[in-house]
C-alpha cells in the first residue's frame, strides 16, 4: 500500500469535561505533555505547530489559542506553522502539518484542537449576534442571520428532512447514531455522560430544529487535544510504534454556503473521493472507523461519502445498531463520538483511530486485530478525513 513518509507518533489529551478549572492554555499544555510522552519526544524536537481555527477574538470559547501564542508559551523553535480556518475543515490542521512535513519544513509537527465551549456555551451564537449588530451582514450569512438561523443545527436540518424526503431516512436511524455512541462512551473514562440511552428515550425527546433534537448535538466541552506528526525516517526510534498516514481527502465547496442543493451532498464526498484515489486500500479494508457527529445525520453522510454503503442507503446501514456496534462489521465512534465522549471537534476521532490502532482503548477496544482506520470531519461546505494504518 501507499507510504506517505509520514506518521502519527504521539497523541495526547487534556481532561474531558464541562466548566473545567483550568484555563484554555493549561488545557492544551497538558495535553501537549501528554502527546511528547507518548511519542517520546521532548520540546525541543518540535520543529512545526499547527492548529484549528487559530485564536478567535470573536469567538473565544470556540477558539481560544492559536499557534503564536503556544509557540510563545513553550518557547517553542519552529520552522513553520499554520493557525486559521482555511482548508477542509478541522483536520486541516493535520493535512497541513502533513504537507509541511512532505515539504520537508519540518519533522516533527504539533497539531492540537482546544475547545472551552463547556465553559463558555454558545460560541456561535454569540458571534453572530456580533455580525448582526453591525450595520450590515455580510457574506452567507445575510441569508441566515436576519431570520434567526443562527446555529449550525440549522442550517444542517434541510439536508437531514431532504436525506428522509428522498431516501426514506427516519429518526430511528439518528437514533442509532446516538445509541451506539452513548454505548461506547459508557466504556470510556473520559465521556460526558453515565447515564444509558435507548432508542425509546431518543424518540422521546423533543424537536430543537426538526428533524433533530438535543441527542442529535455533540456536547460542548473543555478539552484540548493533540497530535504529533513525524516523517517516518524521523520516527524510526520513538516511544510508540507509529502510525502511518495512507491517505489524505480534503475539499471545500467553490462557494462556501449551506444553501440548498437538489441532492444532500456535501464537500465530504469530494473528500472522500480524494482519500481512495490516493491509496490502494478499499472502504472493505477499514477495521474502525471515526465518522464526525457534531450532528448524528452527518455521520450518516460520512458513511455514504467514504464509500461505505451507497449514497441514500446510510439509514438502512444502521439500522438497529448491529453493524455499527464495537463487534460490529464496522464499528464506529468507538470512544462514543462527540455525542457522548464531547465535542472535541474532528481531533478527537483521529485520538482514537490511533487508540484502536495501538490496541490500548481498554473496555472499548476492539476486539479483532485493528490494522486499518478512517477518521473524518467537517460539514456542509468543508470536510476533511485520514486513512490510518498500521504496518
Amino acid at each position: 500500500m501507499a507510504n506517505s513518509g509520514v506518521v502519527i507518533s504521539g497523541i495526547g489529551q487534556s481532561a474531558v469535561g464541562k466548566r473545567l478549572d483550568r484555563t484554555a492554555m493549561g488545557l492544551t499544555v497538558d495535553a501537549v505533555k501528554d502527546a511528547l510522552a507518548n511519542a517520546g519526544l521532548t520540546r525541543d524536537d518540535i520543529d512545526g505547530v499547527s492548529c484549528y481555527p487559530g485564536a478567535r477574538p470573536d469567538m473565544p470559547h470556540f477558539g481560544p489559542i492559536g499557534a503564536n501564542q503556544l509557540i510563545d508559551a513553550l518557547r517553542l523553535k519552529v520552522n513553520w506553522y499554520s493557525s486559521g480556518l482555511e482548508g477542509g475543515a478541522q483536520l486541516a490542521a493535520i493535512i497541513n502539518g502533513y504537507a509541511a512535513i512532505k515539504a520537508g519544513l519540518s519533522r516533527h509537527v504539533l497539531c492540537f484542537r482546544t475547545v472551552k465551549e463547556g465553559s463558555g456555551g454558545a460560541s456561535w451564537k454569540d458571534a453572530a449576534r456580533a455580525r448582526t449588530e453591525r450595520s450590515r451582514v455580510w457574506g452567507e450569512y445575510q441569508w441566515q442571520l436576519p431570520f434567526n438561523a443562527i446555529s449550525a443545527m440549522q442550517w444542517l436540518a434541510p439536508y437531514a428532512k431532504r436525506h428522509f424526503h428522498l431516501y426514506g431516512t427516519r429518526r430511528e436511524h439518528l437514533g442509532a447514531i446516538a445509541v451506539n455512541g452513548r454505548r461506547n462512551a459508557l466504556l470510556n473514562p473520559k465521556r460526558m455522560y453515565d447515564k444509558p440511552l435507548s432508542l425509546d428515550d431518543y424518540l422521546a425527546m423533543p424537536f430543537l430544529s426538526s428533524p433533530f433534537c438535543l441527542l442529535d448535538c455533540d456536547a460542548p466541552t473543555d478539552a484540548s487535544t493533540v497530535i504529533i506528526l513525524s516523517s517516518a525516517e524521523a520516527a524510526a526510534d520513538l516511544a510508540c510504534a507509529p502510525i502511518h498516514i495512507d491517505s489524505i481527502g480534503s475539499a471545500l465547496t467553490t462557494r462556501p454556503s449551506w444553501d440548498q442543493v437538489d441532492t444532500p451532498r456535501m464537500a465530504a464526498f469530494d473528500a472522500g473521493k480524494m482519500l481512495w484515489d490516493r491509496t490502494d486500500y478499499k472502504p472493505g479494508d477499514v477495521d474502525v472507523a471515526q465518522l464526525y457527529d457534531g450532528f448524528s445525520f452527518l455521520t450518516l453522510t460520512w458513511l455514504e461519502a467514504l464509500g461505505f454503503c451507497g449514497e441514500g442507503e446510510s439509514g438502512a446501514f444502521v439500522e438497529g445498531g448491529a453493524r455499527i456496534a464495537l463487534e460490529g462489521e464496522l464499528p464506529l465512534n468507538t470512544n462514543g463520538g462527540q455525542l457522548s465522549a464531547g465535542r472535541t471537534h474532528g481531533f478527537g476521532f483521529v485520538h482514537e483511530a490511533v487508540t484502536q490502532l495501538r490496541g490500548v482503548g481498554g473496555d472499548r477496544q476492539v476486539k479483532r486485530d485493528v490494522k486499518l482506520a478512517v477518521a473524518a470531519a467537517g460539514g456542509g461546505p468543508m470536510a476533511g478525513c485520514l486513512l490510518l494504518a498500521r504496518h
